[in-house]
């Protein structure tokens, strides 16, 4: 038998949940209604009843039971433990998970874990794994306050966005620089350290009064383990564990701005305005002819915020003739 997931009870069922009998399907519904319920709400811009849907998915019992999922045995690294070396591998102990969460209150964020792995250049990336319970309630907040952040991002943007990857920027590319276009000329950069010297404050300034933002603040301010040693974090997001913070990062880009520098195209616009397409941290600039380029790519860097990002990195070849793939 099915344990029952009604809207009346939004905190969840009296009795210990059994995981083996979850409705998925409904739970999957519940949520997911809810997420639609918020973008449509904020296209509307009713903010109003935006935070109070904020409120009422991260309350959610299906909220609870989807994160958990997610966490303990949908992502890649489920079994990947933080500072506190627990792993979520039973049914039971996922139920049990579910229960604690319900009652549990973050007084305190735990530092992440600091793994390295290796670059395609050979470097390492440094990865910030929480513990277990940490990345639940950051995928808890990451489906409330998604729904919103979509509704208000610019087309060019592809990077951490649910639908989206990195092959839809690929493609957009093409569309923009194939031979029969005016666009003729690439620019290509990157964000040099983005996630590890962006702004706490504003990014926090940046999200505003939204539900759950003192728990991001936490994560930020959170710290790090390598060692046996604990470092504080004064800059910079984790890389690793849920995308909360990195969808939270990505929100610092609103769309006016970009629309203030001329990169979404609308009615208007001259035909030899750069378009930009952005993957996480990394940027294409179209040009239809090779003229101010690192000009116009450094004031692009402000437009992002000049306390929120660090320098822009240029390829030592930024200009590429197009071509088709």
């Amino acid at each position: 038998m099915q344990t029952a997931i009604t809207d009346n009870a939004a905190n969840g069922p009296e009795r210990p949940t059994d995981w083996q009998y979850v409705d998925w399907h409904a739970a999957n519904r519940m949520v997911r209604n809810l997420r639609q319920r918020i973008f449509a709400a904020t296209q509307a811009g009713e903010w109003k009843q935006v935070h109070s849907l904020q409120k009422l998915l991260l309350r959610s019992y299906s909220n609870r039971l989807v994160s958990v999922r997610r966490v303990t045995q949908v992502n890649q690294g489920k079994y990947t433990p933080g500072v506190d070396k627990v792993v979520i591998k039973t049914p039971e102990a996922r139920g049990r998970l579910v229960d604690v969460l319900q009652h549990y209150q973050p007084w305190r964020a735990q530092p992440v874990r600091r793994v390295y792995i290796p670059k395609a250049n050979g470097k390492l990336r440094p990865l910030g794994i929480p513990v277990v319970i940490d990345r639940c309630i950051q995928a808890m907040v990451k489906n409330a306050l998604e729904p919103s952040w979509e509704a208000r991002f610019e087309g060019s943007s592809y990077g951490f966005r649910p639908g989206r990857g990195c092959h839809d920027a690929i493609e957009k590319i093409y569309d923009l620089a194939r031979p029969n276009k005016r666009k003729k000329w690439v620019v290509d950069a990157d964000i040099q350290g983005a996630f590890d010297h962006i702004s706490h404050e504003f990014l926090l300034t940046t999200l505003g009064s939204v539900p759950g933002r003192e728990l991001i603040r936490q994560w930020l301010k959170a710290g790090y383990m390598e060692e046996g040693r604990s470092y504080d974090t004064p800059e910079g997001t984790p890389q690793g564990g849920v995308s909360a913070l990195r969808s939270a990062q990505q929100s610092c880009s609103k769309d006016k701005e970009e629309r203030r520098c001329g990169h979404v195209q609308r009615d208007g616009v001259s035909p030899k305005t750069p378009r930009l397409i952005r993957q996480a941290v990394d940027l294409s600039k179209k040009l239809s002819e090779a003229r101010k380029t690192r000009g116009e790519v450094l004031a692009l860097h402000y437009s992002m915020g000049p306390q929120a990002w660090v320098r822009l990195w240029l390829r030592k070849e930024p200009l590429c003739e197009a071509s088709s793939p």
